[in-house]
């Protein structure tokens, strides 16, 4: 797949196929299932959690706030350590330069290792266009290259595949079978891409924190692949989105504290690196020469939206596709685009500015707040899902038929005389279809509810109706208080009004 949209495909159409394969929904549901109970574990022995959120999330507000200041410190110091620093307004720009830069190396191949923003550029595409071999070294990565595939986690780009379709895939590369042992396929895997290593003319990486005060980059990891890939090639070319920026290294303390126990549930991925600069004299690896192409294709446009800024906080840990029970379900394919659950389904319309194109997919989600609770620095993402959903409507992109909908259901509402006539029309209608108590018929409005539930009938009589029932049997349970005690309690309000209570006791 290209990473784009599925043409001719909505959410829904996909969320159907999606819930039809068992392998999936099991596979999705065990790995977030475990990625939680890692999470939830790991924040609960750290201990205050909230407190270290609310620092994350004021670390992120005050950077974003403050961003054009941050970001020209970084560029400032990253060029004085010897970078070349690029800008790239839009996608087209940043595949452009990364092209550029390659064709300037006279490059034949490039080792990436994990990156949203290459999947979001559609990167290895434009390298293969100009006859330059692009891999992936993170082993999850390796495998949905092979499948041509999209990632469908944040976090785990081949949560959806088991170890015997993954033998089949690395069988087909290797060119002889391999069992699905998991030992065996990684052992396979690691022999292949140390060869890669070595040939790469290019080591390609992402960017998980930019350090403003150094102008270093950091890569967090539990491969060491990263750390491959950015030491054996000649030439380094880092992309990274414009919001990675944090101020300072006591800043990433709070980073490093926050994303790997929220991402997986360790305290510490196996290997976070810090890059300042290529290869200097004294340095005993790493490449003679270093560029960061700084994107930001929409992600400027959330700037000074007070509904959208804070989505520039985001630090990519992946939790909330993990606490999301409609991701749990249809896992990351169904969302059409790079980046899926809560965040994929407010970032992906955000960045590209083009509701009508993506109008369906904030309506995958169910709006419990669940992204929210589990997200390390606090972003309100059910709320950004009915702010896209208001705009949606206010753009004309909304659904006719549930607007006539909405609104008969504000007339009735609106009266209690409609209210009890719509009611009772509908107890005399539903006896066509009640069987057993349940509604299960599957017309009309019914047929997505009912196709995976039942709906319960309508009661012989409401709430409303039972109401004056209630009331009266309400006030008659009430006993009065005795007269006795009244006295009493009169007596004891004037001493105190008087100033003579004491402090025996009746």
């Amino acid at each position: 797949m290209s990473g784009g949209k599925a043409t001719g495909a909505s959410v829904k159409a996909r969320a159907e196929v999606a819930l039809n394969d068992e392998f999936l929904r099991k596979a999705v549901r065990f790995t977030t299932e475990r990625l939680r109970g890692g999470k939830k574990r790991a924040s609960e022995e750290h201990g205050n959690w909230e407190e270290w959120r609310e620092r994350g999330r004021q670390i992120r507000l005050h950077t974003i706030a403050h961003l054009d200041y941050y970001l020209n410190l970084f560029v400032d110091n990253a060029r004085a350590n010897g970078v070349h620093v690029h800008f790239a307004e839009t996608a087209e720009e940043a595949v452009k330069l990364t092209l550029d830069i390659a064709e300037h190396a006279k490059a034949r191949s490039v080792v990436k290792s994990k990156s949203m923003v290459t999947e979001e550029l559609h990167l290895n595409h434009a390298l293969e266009s100009i006859g330059v071999e692009a891999v992936e070294t993170d082993l999850g990565e390796y495998i949905i290259q092979l499948a041509g595939e999209m990632p469908s986690h944040i976090v785990i780009p081949a949560i959806h595949k088991n170890r015997y379709q993954i033998a089949e895939l690395l069988s087909k590369e290797a060119g002889y079978t391999l069992p699905p042992d998991t030992t065996a396929l990684a052992g396979f895997v690691r022999k292949r891409l140390r060869e890669k290593f070595l040939e790469a003319d290019i080591g390609m990486t992402g960017c998980n924190f930019a350090i403003a005060e150094t102008g270093s980059m950091v890569l967090f990891e539990n491969e060491g692949n990263a750390r491959m890939v950015s030491t054996v090639p000649k030439t380094q070319v880092t992309l990274m989105g414009m919001e990675r920026i944090i101020p300072s290294w006591e800043d990433l303390e709070v980073m490093a504290t926050l994303l790997p126990r929220s991402a997986t549930g360790q305290k510490l991925t196996m290997y976070m690196s810090g890059i300042t600069g290529p290869r200097r004299e004294s340095d005993g690896d790493g490449p003679e020469e270093m560029h960061i192409i700084i994107v930001d294709n929409g992600r400027s446009l959330q700037l000074g939206d007070p509904e959208f800024q804070e989505l520039l906080n985001c630090i990519r840990c992946g939790a909330c596709l993990n606490a999301c029970p409609v991701y749990r379900h249809i896992g990351g394919h169904a969302y059409g685009s790079t980046y899926s659950g809560p965040i994929g389904a407010v970032l992906t319309p955000s960045l590209k500015q083009n509701v009508a194109e993506w109008d369906d997919i904030a309506n995958a989600s169910s709006l419990c707040g669940a992204c929210y609770e589990a997200c390390p620095v606090k972003i309100p993402l059910h709320d950004m899902l009915v702010y896209l959903r208001r705009r949606k409507v206010e753009g004309g992109h909304g659904n006719k038929l549930e607007s006539l909908g909405m609104g008969g259901f504000a007339t009735v509402m609106g009266s209690a005389k409609r209210l009890g006539g719509i009611m009772r029309l509908g107890k005399l209608g539903q006896k066509l279809v009640v069987r057993d108590g349940y509604i299960r018929t599957k017309l009309g409005p019914l047929k997505g509810w009912n196709k995976y539930r039942i709906t319960p009938s309508l009661p012989s009589q409401s709430f409303r109706d039972r109401w004056d029932t209630l009331e009266g049997e309400l006030k008659s349970s009430l006993r009065e208080m005795d007269p006795a005690i009244r006295e009493r309690m009169a007596a004891r309000a004037q001493q105190g009004k008087s100033g003579q209570g004491g402090n025996g006791h009746d």
